[in-house]
Formats: C-alpha cells, structure tokens, sequence
C-alpha cells in the first residue's frame, strides 16, 4: 500500500440480492520521512524565502512519526507532496513549499501522526472556527473565511506579500523608569469599538491626562473573544477581535509621537487548550512527560491558582519559544516593554510555594529563570522595560529590582481604606507603596491604587463609606472628593505609578459586575458630568506637578512619611523644591503639624495663595476630606473649580436622582438596572410589560445616598420566564418618576 490518502469503499450483496456499500477516508505511512537538515537561515514557523517560496519548520521532536502540510494549496487532502522532511536530530520537520502566488493568503495546518490537526505555534495570524463569525468586518475588514467542511480546530495562514507599515517614529525615547506613570486599559471594556483605530482616536485624552505610558492588556490571541486575556493560546498572533496588526502598529507610532510609551501583557507562565504547543504532546487531560515545554502537572499547589497548564521555564525549549516571543512584539509592534503576569508561578520548586499564591519562600531558581529572560531581552533592547507581577518575599522582589527589572505593588487595600475614612489600627497605612519604606535602593516599584484585579476605590466609597453628621463618603460628590485626596498622596510620592482605566473618572461599576471578567458598562459620559470631569481635572493637575518637578520622581529626594492615622503627611525634600502635603482622611476636622522644612513663604499649588511661616510646627486645621499641596518655590496654579469639597470651594455641585439605562440591551437571559440616588429616599423599581402591566416589583424600599444596581433575570412577580419583546421599567425615588424602554431577545 502506498504511503498517502486512500479511499476505501465496501460492497456487500445481500441474501435478498440487494447491494449495499460504505465508504472511509484514511491514510496510511509505511515509509519514515526523508532525514535533511533544515535549509540554511531558516527558524521554527513560517520563513518567507523569496516571492514565491515558503518553509515551514514545525519543531516535534523524537515521539512524533510523521508530518502532513494540509491547506488551500492541496485541497486539504494529505498528499505526499506535502509530506514534511526530518531533521537528522529528530528534533524538527520542515517543508519548502514553491510557485506559491506572492498575493494570496494561504490557510494551511500540520496534520501529525494522522491524528492532530494544529497550527503554527509561531503564526502570525490563525483562524478560529468558533469564535471568527463574531467579528464584524468593521473591527476586522475582509478577514479571510474558516475553511468550513475542509477540516477542523484552528488553523494558520500566510502570505508572502503583506502591507508593511511604514513606521513614523524609530527613535522613540522611553521615558526613564522612576517617572513612569502608567495607564492599564483593556480595550473591550474602555472602548465599544473595541478596535485599535477607534483607540488611537483616544490619544488626545491620555496626553491631556498627563500620562506617558500604556498599558495593553493581553493582545495575543487568547480563547474565545470577550476576554481578559489571561488564558493566552497563540503568543505570535494578534487576536483579531480588536483589529488588524497594522492598526495596533499606528496605536503604537501615534503614541510614541505623543512621549507615550506602549507595554504589552504577556502570560508566560501558562496557556491554555488551545495553543498548539499543549496540543502536540497531550493525554489523560494534561501535557504528556514528552511535552518539551510544559509540566506535566501545575507545579503551583495552590488550588485557586490553576490556570491552564503550566510552562517548564527549566526547559531549553521553553527558553527559546520565550524569547522569540518577547523579542517578537519588541521589533515587531516597537512595543517598549512588558507587564509580565503572575511570575511567581515561574520555576519548578514546589516545596518553595506556600499555598497562599502571593506569598512564599525566596526561591533562588525562579529568580535565576527571571533573571535568564530579562538579559536575553536587555541584550537586543537594552532600555525595555521588564516588569513583574510577582507578590513574593520583599527579598527575592529587591534582588530582581537590582537586577534592573520593576516590579507591581499592590496598595488597594490601603488606599481604598483611606478614601472610605476608615484608619483605625493603620489599616489605611499606605507607605509601603513607596520603595524606599520596602529598603529597596532603586525606584521600581509600581505602585497603584487600583488595576485589573482590584475593586474599584469609588464602588467602596459609595457602599462603605464612613460619615459624621452630614458628611457622608457615600454621597457622589463626597467619594470624588476622596479620590482626589488619595490622588494626592499617591502621584506625589516618589517612583513609577499606575492607573487603571477610568479611574481618573470615578468609575464606581464592581469588579464583580457581570462577573469579575465579564464586559463592564463603558462610560465616556462620565468625562461630560462636571463633578467626574473635576477628577480628571485633578489628576492631569497632579501629573502636571509630578512631571514638571524633579522633586516628585528622583531617588535622590528624602522623603518623610507619616500616613498611618487618619490625618496623613508627606514631606518632600529636594535640591530642587522642597514639598509639604497635608490631608484628612479622617470625616471629622482636625488639625495637622506640617512641619514646613523651613520658614518663609510656602505657596499652596491649588489655590494659587500663599503663607508666610514664622513657625515650622503650627497646626493647620482642616476639614474631613481636604488637602493641601505647599510648596517653597511658586510654581504656575493649575487653576480652580477643580476641588468642590474644601473650604476654599465649600459649595457642591447638585446632584439630581438619575435613572440609567438597562445594560446589556437588548439581554438574555438577564440585565441589569442603575439607578443613583443623591439623598435618603424611599424608591419603588417596578417592572411592566408593553400593555402596561406591572409584572414584577424589584425594588421597595428606603435606600441610602449611592449608586444602584439592581438585576432582573427576566422572570415574572409569579417566577414564570417572560417572553421576548419590549417591556417597561419605572422608577419612583421621592418625587422623581422616570420610566425606560428594555428589550428582552430570546
């Protein structure tokens, strides 16, 4: 029997002298591959030799049999054209393919053993047979088809003549480490669009916001669409579901003109079912002991701490499929570094991983296997940035600091305590979000106030917020104000920041909102209410301070801390300027010592007045909430209006009771309902159908200040599902009476 395809048919005459027949597609190999080296100069994927010729380098090594190139180029069939060739190493197999058409996209996977269909782990580009027919062609225009009915899983595609972007800017000047302030984003949830056009449009927010860094979350081609990205299948290919490669290289080009530096998110330590490289060496539901990439078993013992199968960082393999992806997205995309996901969770030493998945024992060889990786990326692009998230013991995180790389730090917790007035026993102790107090000598620690992983400041205040008499931190104005006041002590403070995406706006939705990783409300109106639009305000006000004053970003300024009570202090000394920040945390008045650095005039940043000190030490009295910046040399005032809630603006903005629509709609099978309320009221939510018949009640009852949400699962008051169309929702708070349309689609 030749090596190939075969068709078999069966006939069978019966005893009633009817014929009956069945056929089957199979292939059989005797013969083993033809051993040749690989051709010179090429490397594992897809290597364009010339306008008409491809090799493709598929490394297997030792345990796999044989190969098969399947794809638009033989009808799909297995075809001994097509049968790959054996490196004498048995590491690789590898085919030249010729009088390929320079312009045509080629869908194509590697058929192995007869019985895996992958594609390229190195693809720049795959198609998805689940989830592709979800992207609208104005997120991905004339994206190439699935090749229905031809074959299965995923699949990869090139082409040989592709639109190279003509990049702008090559010389681009990533801004140094210690004045790092980064904006996270992911951009399903900050715009509808979700593309990378539609992103850039956005450029001008974020250069008058002050930032100089962006975030991406993961942008590689993770499982299904509507994804944080965590759960990563292809590290080569950009998933389609926010655009095409050449937009996210504009987003990069128009960021770079603006001094905004771009930092990806990569998850190396584990991916998921789907990539190819799990797939090739797999059995009994884990990677098999011949994977040469991933551990058999999840070597974190953590039980919430499982996420796909999990990467061997001591195999050579692994190693170099690492650095070929991070060099990748480097020259590729000039992305300017990365936020490197859960590193903790690199090497192999389980006796050294406590069950608690941020913390545990100084591990000697993850730090070795870090350390590997960032003078592999340090020996092409010497200033990227490698940044971890990591949580581990404070010495381990100073010995990668010295190293060179940055680190997160976590302060949400503390902060978020703060902004709802609760200091008691230091619990809204935020200093060890700065490096110095960690006995660290280099300013790489990141610290923010929020990111992905955290509750939202805003949702606490307005749930948990601490009040005396009429001041109330659930009130909106109030927790704005808050904000304002964390904001304050947090950009001010020495070394790199984060913000997470529209914080700078008081978004107040949970995380937990349709699930922690589900869609969130995207709320640019937000940027057109004055109350919100005064935080933005006060953060590009405080950026603006921090960017244009060494005092706020050099490791040579002494800096002097007293946060652990409810009346918090920064003293700031440099060659420079020397600062004093004074806040209430607290939701009563009280008073503060300054302890101005010396006598004379301090100028208040806000308020554009001054102070004559005679005396360093005297009180100065302040009311819950507020802040002052002072500062010993006048600098230029950021201008007024911006702070509502201190003495010298003591009037608030009216807040009106506010009915929102219903997201998602149109739903199935539920949707959920906001509603604001400014003051104590009673408030009556009703549900009613399109003939004006009320069918369910949601909400009857006297409510406190704060932002709502209220679910409705589709049912009627007598728990029978509701059928499809339009119904009616009506809310009363006091006076207020205000009734929305909703669509229920089945």
């Amino acid at each position: 029997l030749a090596n190939g395809n075969h068709f078999l048919v069966l006939n069978i005459l019966t005893k009633n002298g009817e014929s009956v027949s069945d056929s089957i597609n199979f292939t059989y190999q005797g013969a083993a591959p033809e051993i040749a080296d690989l051709p010179e100069g090429v490397i594992d994927g897809i290597n364009y030799v010339d306008d008409s010729t491809v090799t493709l380098v598929l490394h297997a090594p030792y345990y796999k049999k044989f190969v098969y190139v399947i794809g638009d180029f033989n009808n799909w069939q297995v075809d001994q054209n097509y049968f790959m060739k054996q490196t004498p190493d048995r590491q690789r197999y590898w085919l030249t393919l010729s009088g390929l058409d320079a312009n045509t996209e080629y869908r194509f996977q590697y058929f192995v053993d007869g019985e895996i269909r992958i594609a390229d782990p190195y693809a720049e580009k795959i198609l998805d047979p689940w989830n592709d027919r979800y992207i609208s062609n104005s997120t991905y225009p004339n994206l190439i088809p699935y090749p229905e009915g031809l074959t299965s899983e995923i699949v990869s595609s090139f082409q040989i003549n592709q639109e190279e972007y003509q990049w702008q800017v090559t010389d681009f000047e990533r801004p140094p480490k210690e004045k790092l302030v980064i904006y996270e984003l992911l951009v399903r949830d900050f715009i509808a669009a979700h593309d990378y056009k539609t992103l850039t449009d956005t450029l001008d927010y974020f250069e008058r916001l002050g930032i100089n860094a962006i975030e991406l979350m993961p942008v590689n081609e993770f499982e299904g669409n509507e994804s944080w990205g965590y759960n990563p299948s292809f590290y080569f290919a950009l998933d389609k579901y926010y655009g095409p490669k050449n937009d996210l290289k504009m987003f990069v080009d128009e960021c770079h003109k603006r001094g905004i530096a771009v930092l990806g998110d990569l998850v190396l330590n584990h991916s998921y079912g789907q990539s190819p490289l799990v797939r090739l060496f797999f059995e009994n539901g884990k990677p098999s002991s011949s994977n040469p990439w991933y551990n058999v078993d999840n070597n974190f013992q953590n039980p919430d701490a499982q996420w796909g199968y999990d990467f061997d960082h001591e195999s050579t393999a692994t190693q170099r499929f690492v650095d070929r992806v991070n060099d990748y997205w480097l020259t590729e995309f000039l992305f300017d570094g990365f936020r490197f996901d859960f590193t903790k969770g690199i090497g192999n030493n389980v006796k050294n991983k406590y069950s608690d998945p941020w913390g545990g024992k100084y591990d000697a060889d993850r730090i070795r296997l870090l350390k590997r990786m960032a003078d592999q990326i340090w020996l092409n692009h010497p200033t990227a940035y490698v940044i971890l998230e990591h949580f581990a013991d404070n010495t381990e995180e100073i010995e990668l600091s010295n190293h060179g790389m940055m680190l997160w730090g976590n302060s949400n917790d503390n902060y978020n305590e703060a902004t709802m007035g609760w200091n008691e026993n230091g619990k809204s102790d935020f200093s060890w979000g700065f490096y110095k107090k960690r006995g660290w000598s280099n300013p790489h620690l990141v610290t923010y106030m929020e990111s992905h992983d955290e509750e939202r400041l805003m949702n606490k205040n307005l749930k948990y917020g601490n009040s005396s008499g009429d001041y109330s931190i659930k009130y909106l104005s109030t927790a704005l104000d808050r904000i304002k006041l964390a904001a304050s002590f947090f950009l001010t403070l020495p070394g790199p920041k984060m913000i997470w995406q529209f914080g700078e706006l008081g978004y107040d939705y949970s995380i937990d909102y349709n699930g922690r990783v589900g869609n969130k409300p995207i709320r640019w109106d937000y940027y057109e209410k004055q109350n919100r639009k005064n935080l933005y305000r006060t953060f590009s006000a405080l950026l603006k301070l921090r960017n244009e004053n060494e005092a706020f970003t050099s490791n040579s300024s002494i800096v002097s801390l007293s946060v652990s009570g409810a009346i918090k202090r920064i003293n700031i000394s440099h060659d420079s300027l020397n600062v004093s920040i004074i806040g209430n945390f607290g939701v009563t008045t009280s008073s503060i010592d300054p302890k101005f650095q010396h006598t004379g005039m301090w100028y208040n940043y806000f308020f554009a007045d001054s102070i004559d000190v005679v005396n360093t030490n005297e009180n100065i009295q302040l009311n819950p909430g507020e802040f002052f910046i002072y500062t010993d040399k006048k600098l230029e005032s950021p201008g007024s209006g911006m702070l509502t809630g201190v003495v010298k603006e003591r009037v608030e903005l009216p807040h009106n009771f506010k009915l929102f629509q219903n997201y998602p709609n149109p739903f199935n099978p539920t949707t959920t309902i906001f509603f604001e309320l400014p003051t104590e009221t009673e408030v009556l939510l009703d549900i009613y159908n399109i003939q004006g018949q009320k069918i369910r009640t949601l909400v009857q009852d006297k409510l406190n200040p704060g932002i709502y949400q209220k679910v409705w699962d589709g049912k009627t008051g007598v728990g029978t599902k509701a059928v499809s169309g339009i119904y009616l929702y009506k809310f009363k708070a006091g006076d207020f009476i205000q009734t929305k349309k909703m669509l229920l689609r089945k």
